[in-house]
């Protein structure tokens, strides 16, 4: 998987391209927490418009994230939502706790 990000101002992007899956665990983490680390961030938008596939394992990083966004008073948005992953996030109920953007 192939991870980039942008900060500008208030909001940070993590683009993800490609398998969204166990092995991408540590390169997600370090990222996401870098941008959580940075004050002047109060929303980070997960992009998902090149990701083909995720697992339940990339749930559960999506849950951490949001367990630790919330802790630092920053919002997360799951962006470029499309076929098959906007269909797991879908059936996993995520509208419920992420605000999601096709």
């Amino acid at each position: 998987m192939v991870i980039q990000r942008n900060v500008d101002n208030e909001r940070a992007r993590i683009i993800l391209a490609g398998r969204f899956d166990f092995h991408a665990h540590r390169d997600f983490r370090q990222c996401s927490d870098e941008v959580l680390a940075d004050q002047a961030v109060k929303e980070l938008d997960i992009n998902f418009a090149r990701v083909d596939y995720l697992d339940s394992s990339a749930l559960g990083m999506l849950l951490l994230l949001r367990e630790k966004a919330e802790g630092k008073g920053k919002r997360i948005v799951l962006s470029g939502l499309q076929g098959t992953v906007k269909q797991v996030l879908d059936i996993a109920n995520f509208s419920k706790l992420f605000t999601l953007r096709d």
